[in-house]
């Protein structure tokens, strides 16, 4: 489903990566692992096209999405890509169930439908009955939860994750890897997640170990 193909790339004189190859599969579960500074969130951004290699290709399905512009990558972005982060960025001044709608209506959708989207989402989350509160009265977990919504809104090919339960403790940390895999099982979600946490790693269909810009074998 997704092909990255012999990714390099370099800031100033530093070759953080060091032609990458890799293949995701639907409805695989992959973590990515290794010390900082190996390149990990580099490889996910240029997977998610927030950053474009220095040269190799990424592939989704057939779709070369290296030689598009940034207005193609956007639109592309808002299609088939989540993204959540390990802090959840929801927006301050919105709703929970606002939050979730935002992507939705940046891809064209009415109102009613992602509305209607969003509080399937909530469901889904267990969260129906925090939909009309705002970032600051929801807990961590409750947070990283409407962020995992929100990365669904628009049903994309793959969720990208950052070390997304870097920032929570024990209990809400194996709630939200629980319900990486219940989504997987669920609905057939993708995942390629960055990760330090062992755990989570140990739990994942494929583990990929990057060491000094290069997958480690």
């Amino acid at each position: 489903m997704i092909e990255l193909d012999n990714i390099t790339k370099s800031f100033g004189n530093l070759k953080v990566l060091k032609g990458i190859s890799l293949k995701v599969e639907k409805g695989e579960v992959i973590s990515i692992t290794g010390p900082s500074g190996a390149g990990k969130t580099t490889l996910l951004q240029i997977m998610g096209s927030l950053d474009k290699p220095d040269s190799g290709r990424v592939l989704y399905g057939s779709q070369d999405i290296t030689g598009m512009n940034e207005k193609e990558l956007s639109a592309f972005r808002c299609r088939h890509i989540g993204f959540v982060f390990q802090f959840h960025q929801l927006l301050p001044e919105f709703t929970a169930l606002e939050n979730i709608t935002i992507p939705m209506l940046i891809g064209g959708q009415n109102m009613r439908q992602a509305t209607a989207r969003a509080k399937e989402l909530l469901d889904l989350m267990g969260l129906s009955d925090r939909a009309e509160h705002k970032p600051a009265q929801l807990s961590g977990g409750e947070k990283q939860r409407i962020a995992v919504a929100r990365a669904l809104a628009n049903q994309p090919d793959v969720i990208l994750a950052d070390e997304p339960s870097g920032s929570l403790d024990t209990k809400n940390k194996e709630e939200l890897h629980r319900l990486f895999f219940n989504l997987r099982d669920q609905l057939g979600q993708t995942f390629v997640i960055v990760t330090h946490d062992e755990s989570l790693a140990a739990m994942t269909d494929r583990t990929i170990h990057l060491l000094d810009g290069a997958i480690s074998r």
